[in-house]
C-alpha cells in the first residue's frame, strides 16, 4: 500500500482511503485491513478516483482541508473526502431531498460532514459558510462552471483550488466532449483562474473530464 497523495493510497490499480469509521462501509465498498483499515475507492462510482487513476498530478485535499462540495448526492465521493480531511470539514451540498436523506445518515457517523439541502445556483442561501480551501463541483447543469465560479467568488480563499467534474452531455449534447472541455477551461481562465490540469475520465466515466484550477 503506497501513499500517492495526502491520505490517498494505491495498491496496483486500486485506490484506498483510511476508514474514518472502522468496520463500516458506505456504498458496499471492500474494506481491507493491514496496518489500518482501508476503504476501496471505486473509480466507476467516483469521478475523483477516476481522475486520480487517469493522471491527476495534484489533489489539494489534506487532513485539515475545508471543502465545499457541490452536488454531494448520496455521499460516495464525499465519504472518501471525509477520510482524507479527517480533521477538516466537508460542506456537502445537495439539491435533491430524496438523496439528501443518505447524506444526513452519513453525517451522523462522520462528524466532519455538514450536509446542506440547498441549490448551488443560490450561494446567498448558505452565505454563513466559512472560507474554504477547495470547491469541488459535480452537478448536472449547463452552467456548471459558472455556478462553480459564483461559489468561488463567495467562499474560496485566495490561492484555493477548484475541482470540476465536467459533464459534457449536460452542458451541450451537440458538441464533441473535448470541445466542451476546452470551452469550460477557457471560462475559468477568463474569470481569472489558473487551470492546472484537465484530465479525461474515460473509460471510467464516459464523456466526463476533471478540471483542476487555482484562484
Amino acid at each position: 500500500m503506497k501513499q500517492v497523495f495526502n491520505g490517498i493510497f494505491r495498491d496496483g490499480n486500486r485506490l484506498y482511503t483510511v476508514n474514518m469509521v472502522p468496520g463500516t462501509s458506505v456504498y458496499g465498498e471492500k474494506l481491507v485491513k493491514k496496518d489500518k483499515e482501508y476503504r476501496d475507492w471505486e473509480p466507476l462510482r467516483s469521478k475523483l478516483a477516476a481522475g486520480i487513476l487517469n493522471g491527476l498530478k495534484e489533489i489539494p485535499i489534506n487532513e485539515k482541508s475545508r471543502v465545499l462540495y457541490l452536488g454531494a448526492s448520496t455521499g460516495t465521493t464525499v465519504s472518501h473526502c471525509s477520510d482524507i480531511a479527517s480533521k477538516g470539514v466537508i460542506y456537502a451540498l445537495e439539491f435533491s431531498e430524496r438523496v439528501f436523506r443518505s447524506l444526513i445518515e452519513l453525517s451522523k457517523r462522520r462528524k466532519n460532514i455538514i450536509p446542506l439541502l440547498a441549490d448551488a445556483r443560490k450561494p446567498e442561501d448558505y452565505y454563513w459558510i466559512e472560507e474554504v480551501d477547495i470547491i469541488y463541483c459535480d452537478i448536472a447543469d449547463p452552467q456548471e462552471t459558472e455556478i462553480t465560479i459564483r461559489n468561488a467568488r463567495e467562499f474560496l480563499k485566495e490561492g484555493g483550488h477548484l475541482m470540476i467534474a465536467v459533464k459534457s452531455q449536460s452542458i451541450d449534447v451537440t458538441k464533441n466532449p473535448k470541445q466542451v472541455y476546452k470551452e469550460e477551461k477557457n471560462k475559468l481562465e477568463k474569470a481569472g483562474f489558473s487551470v492546472l490540469q484537465l484530465v479525461d475520465l474515460e473509460p471510467h466515466e464516459e464523456k466526463h473530464a476533471m478540471i483542476l484550477a487555482k484562484s
